[in-house]
């Protein structure tokens, strides 16, 4: 995960670019394409050289050029990567970023729309990640980018935290460890092949690259594993249990345990030193390129230790239950804190 939290207009949570002023040499959706940039020097279509980004024409006039992205989870915005790779005589001059919330249906490009400035003008680096820090506490659902001239930007990732509707979890079961419900990977052992935040996206595997797999251990023994830790947004009463190796044919993980919390951290030391002494599922065999559901009864749980034996590969963890009334409370104050 980026250390300053989950890029909330993912593709994945169902982010899309929604308006652009402009995308004559390249289409505003691949601004949210979550694979990086890449250039082949010399590729020409009818557009012009291809690029792997949004760029819009020479010229654009004295208000600049701007694209409105939809937040695929609303939330706090921490930081935004406004990324130039590959534009280096054809980057922005600079940029300005501003957010709102609405209705998902309504037309954010309407001139009644209340925009709130979150980042004002900021001088962006050619070929290069330009990361802003954000400071308003407020969740919002809609985000625009405006360019102080014309130009190229290869992608935009909006970093944050997701705030959920204390609404949408009234009288429901839900997936407490989905990063679309504010769940977060906290930590994990080893990530040697690919990123653990993996484990916690709403989607189905596409393939053996989208999980989390560690380098192969040469320290086996009875208890050697590997790890990764996943807190919820609110503590919750566990009732079932999803361990997901789709993909992960020859090296998944040979089983599999997990652990609760009943704690958080201190604001010291991380979650370094928080205990987790819940038992939630002893360790069990699991099956290779395959769904599991385990039914469990564990109460008052803020975050679960998945332990991964003795290496290998999990394509996603699922935790299902439902808020405790302090959860409850807690998220409906995290709520009213941020509108």
């Amino acid at each position: 995960m980026h250390p300053a939290g989950v890029d909330l207009a993912s593709r994945v949570l169902g982010g899309s670019v929604v308006a652009a002023s402009d995308e004559s040499f390249g289409v505003k959706e691949r601004l949210l394409d979550p694979t990086e940039p890449a250039f082949v020097p010399g590729t020409f279509d009818l557009r012009g050289e291809v690029v792997d980004g949004w760029e819009t024409r020479r010229h654009a006039g004295p208000d600049g050029d701007w694209v409105i992205v939809r937040l695929g989870a609303p939330g706090r915005i921490d930081a935004v990567d406004v990324d130039t790779r590959f534009f280096s005589g054809n980057h922005p001059s600079a940029c300005s970023v501003a957010a709102c919330v609405l209705d998902r249906a309504a037309d954010p490009t309407a001139p009644t729309v209340g925009w709130t400035s979150l980042v004002e003008h900021t001088v962006l680096k050619a070929d290069a990640h330009n990361v802003v820090a954000v400071a308003d506490p407020r969740r919002w659902t809609h985000l625009r980018l405006r360019l102080a001239s014309d130009g190229g930007v290869a992608r935009l990732r909006v970093y944050g935290q997701v705030i959920p509707d204390p609404a949408d979890w009234a009288d429901l079961t839900v997936e407490m460890s989905g990063v679309e419900q504010g769940g977060r990977v906290e930590w994990c052992s080893d990530s040697f092949y690919s990123d653990a935040c993996a484990v916690i996206s709403p989607d189905r595997p596409r393939n053996m690259g989208d999980g989390w797999e560690t380098r192969r251990r040469r320290d086996i023994g009875p208890d050697t594993h590997d790890a990764v830790i996943i807190s919820f947004a609110a503590a919750a009463d566990l009732l079932r249990l999803e361990i997901d190796t789709s993909y992960f044919v020859f090296n998944s993980s040979v089983a599999a345990s997990v652990l609760g919390s009943r704690c958080l951290p201190d604001g010291k030391h991380g979650w370094a030193l928080v205990p987790f002494d819940i038992p939630v599922l002893p360790k069990t065999v699991l099956l290779p390129d395959a769904r599991q559901v385990f039914r469990v009864t564990a109460a008052g749980i803020t975050a679960l230790r998945v332990a991964a034996y003795p290496d290998g590969g999990i394509a996603r963890i699922r935790a299902i239950g439902t808020p405790t009334a302090d959860g409850a409370r807690q998220l409906r104050d995290r709520w009213e804190r941020s509108t």
